[in-house]
């Protein structure tokens, strides 16, 4: 079977994983859990489009996960059919930052790229945040500015309380010779952003709000 979950839709599975883990673990109305145990999949199936019957028996076991054994059993049966993102190399890098010239390529040699719903990296000498996604089969890039919040904050993308930075990219304005700034604060360390990440929606919506 090939890969079939995103990053964000497996954080938002280990999430509900969680729930179900901890209702066992504090709730003993049967009724209750039932309840729960119905929610937890209607969310979860609700996070895909049409699966496949095998897909379906993949993610069967959900419903009846009790303990953090099980959700761990279960979670790491998942971890095969993750869609890693696309391997991000120089080449890559030039043709969606062709301004950019002395660019360099973010270090991801020993990262498991199954864990990503963006790549984001800072380049010191700039101070510049470039950030890549993926978005109907095709890479896309934005870059702007990045200065570290000294305070956490709502990160835009993952909506996690983390800390931040104010990211601001500069594009061209209505009237000529004229510049607009636009941006939102976000986590500070991208990878943890990734984690936290249980929808594309927002960093979609941030994305093309930069570009138009």
């Amino acid at each position: 079977m090939e890969p079939f979950i995103r990053n964000d839709q497996y954080n938002f599975i280990r999430r509900q994983v969680q729930r179900l883990v901890n209702g066992h673990s504090t709730v003993a109305d049967q009724s209750v859990l039932q309840a729960l145990e119905s929610l937890v999949e209607e969310k979860v199936l609700g996070r895909f489009g049409q699966l496949t019957d095998e897909q379906r028996w993949l993610l069967d076991p959900l419903s009846h996960i009790q303990d953090k054994e099980e959700a761990e059993r279960f979670l790491a049966h998942l971890k095969p059919y993750l869609i890693p993102f696309n391997d991000v190399n120089e080449q890559t890098v030039k043709k969606l930052f062709p301004k950019a010239k002395k660019l360099k390529v973010p270090a991801l040699v020993k990262t498991d790229l199954r864990e990503f719903s963006y790549v984001g990296w800072d380049d010191i000498g700039s101070q510049r945040r470039y950030l890549i996604l993926q978005q109907d089969g095709k890479l896309v890039g934005v870059s702007g500015s990045f200065n570290s919040s000294m305070k956490k904050g709502i990160c835009a993308f993952c909506n996690n309380h983390t800390e931040t930075g104010l990211f601001l990219s500069e594009t061209k304005g209505s009237t000529q010779d004229t510049f607009v700034k636009k941006g939102n604060y976000i986590c500070r360390d991208s990878r943890t952003c990734n984690r936290n990440l249980t929808s594309l929606e927002r960093i979609e919506e941030f994305v093309d709000r930069l570009q138009s």
